[in-house]
């Protein structure tokens, strides 16, 4: 007989959102991007994240995003996926990134789609874009990551 309590319950894509939506205790590097969640796909390993960028916090001399945000806002996109792709059970620090920037970001709404590409038992593959207000391409990334249990985290 086994003990369907012990089982931790599944949460759906809605209240995966929902919990990013009501949370008080987003990270301050999540807070400086502007990060806001907008959709999660379990079935995809994907999510979709807006970030508002400020002037006054993220941008170089030429008055675009520094490119170190830019990098930021994806390893935010693909690490979230990670999670969403866990079932919200772990985490996955980044083991290496490489970006690809297309054209400068400027400050506003930047809207991002991270993905999960293969979640294997010791590295997460994962796959990140950033796109500007006009729907064009800023960058795109790719990364590695360690798949890591919440409770193994701390």
């Amino acid at each position: 007989m086994t003990d369907v309590a012990s089982e931790p319950e599944a949460l759906t894509d809605e209240a995966i959102l929902a919990r990013f939506l009501r949370t008080k205790n987003q990270p301050t590097g999540s807070q400086t991007l502007g990060f806001r969640m907008v959709s999660v796909s379990q079935a995809d390993k994907s999510v979709e994240v807006e970030f508002d960028a400020k002037a006054e916090l993220l941008l170089n001399p030429m008055k675009q995003i520094q490119g170190g945000y830019l990098c930021a806002m994806l390893d935010e996109a693909m690490s979230v996926a990670c999670m969403v792709a866990s079932g919200m059970t772990a985490v996955a620090p980044t083991l290496e990134m490489k970006t690809t920037f297309f054209r400068p970001g400027q400050p506003g709404k930047i809207r991002a789609v991270g993905k999960v590409v293969k979640w294997g038992r010791q590295v997460a593959f994962t796959e990140g874009e950033l796109f500007d207000p006009e729907g064009r391409t800023l960058a795109k990334a790719t990364g590695t990551a360690i798949p890591t249990p919440f409770a193994k985290y701390k």
